[in-house]
């Protein structure tokens, strides 16, 4: 079995290779499912702006746009190297982190997201996620989910980036869904 850093070595390269532009109709069953749970409520919704082939979820703007009650919160890396999250419209300014990842140049209040898509390298068939190695994700919603925070966790991703069976760790969190082209895995 591969450890968790050949794992993502494999992965990043996986993805690259076979990485392709998506269409807008990615995400509609992630608008249905907002639809369908949240009706007329206010919705922080996480995503990140996508880098090294990670799927492009600026294209869940074009499917938002109208839809008022959805906010989009980007995150940010702090001092103390803590994921927090802001409201971001799509001609905010954007900065690059240390990690050479855009975020927010604007720091404003951090807010909690009511769902956060997660990006990620490789999903198993548990729905647990291969991050790229730092714990941001996973150290965040262990503890806002510990302080009975109900978010909503789904991994984006393309279906080749499906693995059997992941090595997790007690501090890996297990997502509500993973999205991919095929729609939601359960």
């Amino acid at each position: 079995m591969l450890d968790k850093k050949q794992l993502r070595k494999k992965y990043y390269k996986i993805r690259k290779n076979n990485y392709y532009e998506i269409s807008d109709n990615f995400f509609k069953p992630l608008i249905n499912l907002l639809d369908k749970l949240f009706k007329k409520k206010k919705i922080y919704l996480s995503s990140y702006y996508p880098s090294n082939y990670e799927v492009n979820t600026m294209n869940l703007f074009n499917l938002i746009k109208n839809k008022k009650k959805i906010k989009i919160l980007l995150p940010v890396i702090n001092l103390g190297d803590k994921l927090t999250f802001v409201k971001w419209d799509l001609l905010d300014i954007l900065k690059v982190n240390k990690y050479g990842i855009l975020e927010p140049a604007i720091k404003k209040k951090f807010l909690v997201p009511r769902v956060a898509l997660i990006p990620l390298l490789a999903f198993d068939k548990k729905k647990f996620r291969l991050g790229y190695g730092k714990g941001y994700y996973d150290k965040f919603l262990g503890k806002y989910l510990k302080m009975n925070k109900n978010i909503l966790t789904i991994g984006v991703a393309f279906s080749f980036q499906k693995y059997n069976k992941l090595p997790i760790s007690k501090l890996d969190v297990k997502l509500d869904y993973i999205l991919t082209e095929k729609g939601f895995i359960k």
